[in-house]
């Protein structure tokens, strides 16, 4: 059986009954978390250019762009509410050989399960899918390491994902996941140097071509054969060979979105930790007048990503400054809280701030690097001018798995990102009925209710 075989079979066999409550309940968590951040976006700058290209196609069958009426193509409505979970870098995280954020894929699931009438249990389902698929994938290889961006494994997720919701059987969710992954293999640019819109926007790309896949595949569209093992394939080409472990419900194992960590904060994920370690110190050291220089002790994975070229010390972007953490890590000490508020054009080009920005210094070290991917070890060290230091170390940042906000602070997220949009009455009945997916008919009846 080749990988892609054994893929399909076991994205057809997944059923609602065999997952656990738990699991259940972190999915249920997890739309919640990420419809939140997808209306904490609503105004941004990509988030209106998608919902204008989803207009330009109208769908009986179709996907509402969130915050709108509008029916758009299922794989437009994937992308447009795409970019909107994404845009603030504030909703989910799994991190292993691979970082990722696996709640991308629920842009996917909402529209095909909205284009194909799905109830509640099938799309949890679906999303419990995507979080497996994806999150397994990131355990098996790296593929960041050889100039790949991990955006690459959601086009297998959501095809996998929206095969099930479309009732596809095993050959054809197999020829829908060749049709995802042979053409979409995304180039880690997207996040060196000064970054673009696109950031936000990489993933529900892969989203969009995996549902456009599957509804391909469900025509009779034939795809490419071993898509991993063959000469041209993803092992010899893009990742490198890989076994890919037992997947959830198999031989005993739990399901990866149990393993997965909501933010905090919203900011590139590796920073998490060194932001709750500044804002500890905030306290001792004072205003920024009395700063003399920041070290940041650091793993490899962070120095790499958000912390080793020189963008991250002069961010012109949002998209730079939440990947920064020698920013995060100032604003962090210098306003005492970190928000949306803190990634405003203005904000991030505040020159005092800045001016703290270049006394920041990050170091890698074995300790750290010992400490990840368990944890996200960060060690602020905050020298005064006066000649004192004060240090905090954190590892495990609210939000991580290892550290879960309870179900209220998931609420109180949801409620400070869509209250500035609807009103208080309309946040609480739409989080009464994500509480109850499970007993929904019809997942269509959810993107209505944030009509803005």
């Amino acid at each position: 059986m080749t990988l892609s075989e054994r893929l399909a079979r076991y994205a057809c066999s997944l059923t609602y009954d065999a997952l656990p409550g738990e699991a259940v309940h972190e999915a249920k968590r997890r739309v919640i978390d990420s419809l939140g951040c997808a209306m904490g976006a609503y105004h941004s700058e990509p988030g209106r250019i998608a919902r204008m290209l989803a207009r330009t196609a109208t769908c009986h069958r179709g996907a509402t762009a969130l915050g709108t009426s509008h029916r758009s193509t299922p794989e437009w409505g994937a992308f447009a509410n795409g970019v909107l979970i994404r845009y603030l870098d504030y909703n989910d995280t799994y991190l292993s050989k691979e970082p990722a954020h696996p709640s991308d894929n629920i842009a996917a699931a909402l529209a095909v399960g909205e284009a194909r009438g799905c109830d509640g249990r099938a799309f949890l389902t679906s999303i419990v899918l995507g979080y497996e698929v994806q999150c397994r994938l990131c355990d098996a290889a790296s593929i960041r390491a050889r100039g790949w961006d991990h955006v690459t494994y959601g086009s297998f997720s959501t095809s996998l994902l929206s095969a099930m919701l479309m009732g596809l059987d095993e050959r054809a969710t197999e020829h829908a996941l060749a049709l995802a992954a042979v053409p979409n293999n995304a180039l880690r640019q997207t996040r060196a140097g000064e970054l673009s819109h696109w950031k936000g926007c990489a993933f529900a790309n892969a989203s969009r071509n995996g549902v456009f896949a599957a509804l391909l595949a469900e025509l009779g569209m034939t795809g490419p054969s071993q898509v991993f093992e063959g000469v041209f394939g993803f092992w010899r080409l893009v990742s490198g060979p890989f076994e890919l472990g037992p997947l959830g419900g198999e031989g005993g194992r739990g399901f990866m979105i149990n393993r997965t960590s909501i933010k905090f904060f919203p900011a590139e994920y590796h920073s998490q930790s060194a932001i709750e370690a500044a804002l500890a110190l905030r306290q001792e050291v004072g205003g920024a007048e009395g700063i003399a220089s920041i070290d940041i002790e650091t793993f490899d994975a962070a120095a790499d990503i958000i912390g080793g070229e020189p963008e991250k010390w002069r961010p012109k972007s949002r998209e730079t400054a939440d990947h920064s953490l020698p920013y995060c890590t100032a604003v962090a000490l210098v306003d005492g809280k970190v928000g949306m508020e803190q990634f405003s054009e203005a904000r991030i080009a505040d020159e005092g701030l800045i001016g703290l920005v270049q006394k920041v210094k990050v170091h890698r070290s074995e300790e750290m690097n010992r400490g990840y991917p368990e944890g996200i070890p960060n060690r602020v060290e905050v020298t005064l001018k006066s000649g004192r230091k004060v240090s905090k170390r954190v590892d495990f940042p609210r939000g991580h798995d290892r550290n879960p906000m309870t179900d209220r602070e998931g609420e109180e997220k949801f409620e400070a990102l869509c209250e500035p949009l609807l009103p208080k009455r309309q946040v609480r009945t739409i989080l009464d009925a994500l509480w109850k997916l499970e007993d929904m008919k019809d997942v269509g009846q959810i993107v209505p209710m944030f009509e803005v």
